[in-house]
């Protein structure tokens, strides 16, 4: 049920970025991206880690969950007032006077928002997946439906600010109504200290990653204004959904089928090597023919008017090659309860990638793309690699056997529709056949690489059985 709402889910945003993209100048999206920025970070210090306490505590109990409710409620009110009395100082950092109403009127969806998380813990607690899937699907329909509208009748950027209020508002209600939990009077709860404490360990961590996805765009806004930032939002946003959709199943099934194995060495070794191979064989291809296509892509999605975002976007292609992989390597640390280790490996990584980011600011939007790029594939893969294997029974030869198949795949695929396009003329056929064309060619150098390797072959041919291991079964 988790994987069709991601598939709807991809469909539905992916229409609605075709749609607002051609509707709305480049610049309304820097605008709220602005904003977005700061408010990503804001939003893991309203949850708290909270949600992720409620869902795993194996005995919580009503006091405690209202308590966590309260503390909740009182984060997102406090970081609402906080963004209300300090938009015009977020305005004068960018320099952009729309900010202030655009801010106030984002800094709506924390209240909302703090009201909200206790109750979607508990429906994923409940295991109530088709709930949670209709809810949130239903509100990213609500929400787009009424950005499209506001933009086609002249409403500029508020169309992307009420689509996030919306989204919240629905999500609100929703949950609300399909969760019959209601909050106790605010009081002391039992091991309140030992949750909070959990509850602050994973915000350091989520925290960090998510300084890591915003500061480039923070520094982009500040430093080259909004249509730049709008063009470079838009670029990293095509690339991240499907991102986003693959890791999501991926950990949901990878990590009770790890944790069950996390004794036994050899079953562990074995199931991380398969896993790894197989993401990479279905990830690291198809972006980089996405990279090699960028310019098509761009073209084709969101109009002419949004050329300058084909070399970002064909940069956030290659640094996607590795991206999946990477991100899935933190199912090692947490089924094998390294949690310390993990939060060094996130804080080491995200130093990484603000270090690529301030190194290529100086040349641009398409300097910061190409900077995260190469530090991805040469120093925050390799490194992520090492760390996770320092411990355990995955040795650091396993993940590189593990990729190797799809990286030669990658290459070749990229290399095939490089040669394509150079026996076919500028202007030969339209975005959706030359992509066609790019296609057919990508796909059979890919078939031909896994065919012609020992291992991916044999990765095909289980896949083909369709069946799980007997130790998992």
């Amino acid at each position: 049920m988790t994987l069709g709402a991601q598939g709807l889910k991809i469909v539905i945003q992916i229409g609605a970025l075709v749609v607002l993209a051609r509707l709305l100048p480049p610049a309304a999206f820097g605008l709220v991206a602005m904003v977005a920025a700061l408010t990503a970070l804001l939003d893991v210090v309203k949850e708290f880690g909270f949600s992720a306490v409620t869902i795993q505590k194996a005995d919580i109990n009503h006091t405690q969950v209202s308590a966590l409710f309260w503390i909740n409620t009182a984060a997102g009110s406090l970081v609402a007032l906080g963004i209300f009395l300090g938009a015009p100082l977020l305005a004068t950092f960018y320099d952009q006077p729309e900010l202030v109403p655009i801010a106030r009127w984002l800094a709506l969806g924390f209240v909302l928002s703090g009201l909200t998380v206790q109750h979607w813990a508990l429906l994923r607690r409940q295991m109530r997946f088709g709930a949670i899937a209709a809810v949130e699907t239903g509100a990213d329909i609500c929400g787009f439906a009424i950005a499209i509208a506001v933009a086609s009748f002249g409403g500029g950027y508020w169309a992307l600010v009420v689509q996030r209020l919306v989204y919240v508002g629905v999500g609100l209600v929703a949950s609300w109504a399909l969760c019959r939990w209601r909050p106790a009077p605010p009081g002391p709860a039992p091991e309140l200290p030992a949750m909070v404490r959990f509850g602050g360990s994973v915000t350091v961590c989520y925290f960090a990653i998510v300084l890591t996805r915003s500061i480039d765009q923070m520094l982009i806004g500040w430093l080259l204004g909004p249509a730049i930032l709008g063009a470079y939002e838009r670029a990293a946003r095509l690339l991240m959904l499907p991102i986003n959709s693959i890791n999501g199943p991926v950990y949901a099934v990878g990590m009770p089928a790890l944790s069950r194995l996390a004794d036994q060495q050899q079953r562990y070794r074995h199931l991380v090597r398969q896993m790894v191979q197989k993401l990479a064989m279905l990830t690291m291809p198809a972006f980089a023919l996405v990279a090699a296509t960028a310019d098509w892509i761009v073209q084709l999605v969101f109009g002419p008017q949004w050329q300058a975002a084909a070399p970002i976007a064909m940069l956030f292609g290659v640094s996607a090659t590795c991206l999946p992989v990477v991100l899935a390597l933190g199912l090692l640390y947490q089924s094998q309860g390294r949690t310390r280790e993990m939060l060094r490996a996130t804080f080491i990584d995200s130093g990484i990638s603000i270090a690529a980011i301030l190194a290529g600011l100086p040349f641009g939007a398409v300097g910061v793309a190409a900077a995260i790029a190469f530090a991805g594939l040469v120093v925050r893969t390799p490194v992520a690699f090492w760390l996770v294997t320092r411990r355990g029974p995955v040795q650091l030869r396993d993940l590189y056997a593990a990729v190797a198949p799809a990286t030669a795949a990658a290459v070749l695929c990229a290399v095939a529709v490089w040669a394509l396009r150079q026996l076919l003329p500028a202007d030969a056929a339209a975005p959706v056949e030359s992509l066609a064309m790019a296609g057919v060619v990508g796909l059979c150098a890919m078939a031909l690489t896994f065919l012609a390797l020992p291992d991916s072959r044999r990765a095909l041919l289980a896949l083909r059985r369709l069946h799980l291991p007997q130790h998992l079964g």
